[in-house]
């Protein structure tokens, strides 16, 4: 390790190739024998002892798949990641989530190397093995693009939740010539002994202030019943966003985009199944009309104080 008192985050140099020799390196020695097999304490207080057939490579980032990261699981329990091994050291995930940096506090894009893997470890491990309830059990998230675009929440020192968008004009798929139409929240996590704290809202708002130049923002569907609670809280909040936030599938054309203020107004009336039906021109007149759904006087601006989970997903991304 480091000075003492530093994380990953801190000190790792943006040389991703330097990264793969040395933990390839590292690993063909594992598996021969000849390097060290230290004990990893648990927070259970469980001793865990390194073997090579713990040991595997996943991909950083979705879009370039050389590009690896080396996991130490639970040899019980593969959905328990014991380290990952970075700068020759194995390190915890909530050591690789700390950081020594006072400047690290609040919504911070990201932008080097460390980071990269702190969006990782919150997307990949926390959320993806660690942290999903079974009711999360259909939706993952797979690794983000080695260019994505996002933010990490930071709070006393840890990473606790971040969010990524999907950049307007920039590809949807790869091979694919269709680009996105809009901005678009495409990801969101909040860890769990935060949520109920209104961080999803505040996530979802750093996204509207960042486009607020955009007439139309979009959020990535199918959303979550959770990020509708979060919609729904925010755009009580802030009614000169309700004309502009969607529910879209990319690229987001006019045919694939629902007003989310409408939906969130229209479930709370009973009729959800308006929308299969419904026609582009009716959605946007309910849209310029939606004041006058039930739910949206002054007694749903009271019921927006009742708690709501933040974080979670948005999606379920395949």
């Amino acid at each position: 390790m480091e000075s003492a008192g530093s994380y990953p985050v801190d000190f790792l140099e943006d040389d991703p190739g330097g990264y793969q020799e040395a933990t390839a390196a590292y690993l063909a020695s594992l598996r021969h024998g000849t390097g060290a097999t230290p004990v990893f304490s648990l927070p259970t207080g469980e001793q865990v002892q390194l073997e090579a057939s713990s040991v595997c490579f996943c991909a950083l980032y979705r879009d370039e798949p050389q590009q690896k990261i080396l996991v130490w699981v639970h040899p019980q329990d593969t959905k328990t990641v014991v380290a990952v091994y970075l700068k020759e050291s194995w390190w915890s995930v909530e050591d690789i989530l700390r950081t020594s940096e006072p400047a690290r506090e609040g919504l911070l894009q990201v932008h080097s190397f460390g980071e990269r893997i702190v969006l990782f470890t919150l997307n990949v491990i926390v959320f993806g093995r660690l942290e999903r309830s079974v009711k999360e059990d259909g939706m993952f998230f797979l690794p983000h693009s080695a260019r994505e675009q996002a933010k990490i929440l930071w709070r006393d020192g840890a990473a606790i939740g971040f969010y990524s968008t999907k950049m307007k004009g920039s590809l949807c798929a790869a091979g694919t010539g269709a680009g996105y139409l809009l901005p678009v929240f495409d990801t969101v996590f909040i860890r769990r002994k935060h949520r109920r704290q209104g961080l999803g809202t505040a996530l979802l708002r750093d996204f509207c202030e960042t486009f607020q130049e955009e007439e139309a923002l979009g959020v990535s569907g199918p959303i979550s019943p959770a990020m509708y609670q979060v919609c729904r809280r925010f755009l009580l909040a802030c009614p000169e966003v309700r004309g502009r936030l969607w529910e879209v599938e990319p690229p987001g054309a006019w045919g694939q985009r629902i007003n989310i203020w409408l939906r969130v107004q229209l479930q709370q009336a009973g009729l959800p199944d308006y929308l299969q039906t419904c026609t582009l021109a009716s959605v946007l007149d309910s849209a310029r009309q939606c004041s006058a759904l039930p739910g949206s006087s002054e007694e749903a601006e009271g019921n927006s104080q009742k708690p709501s989970p933040d974080g979670g997903s948005t999606r379920c991304r395949t």
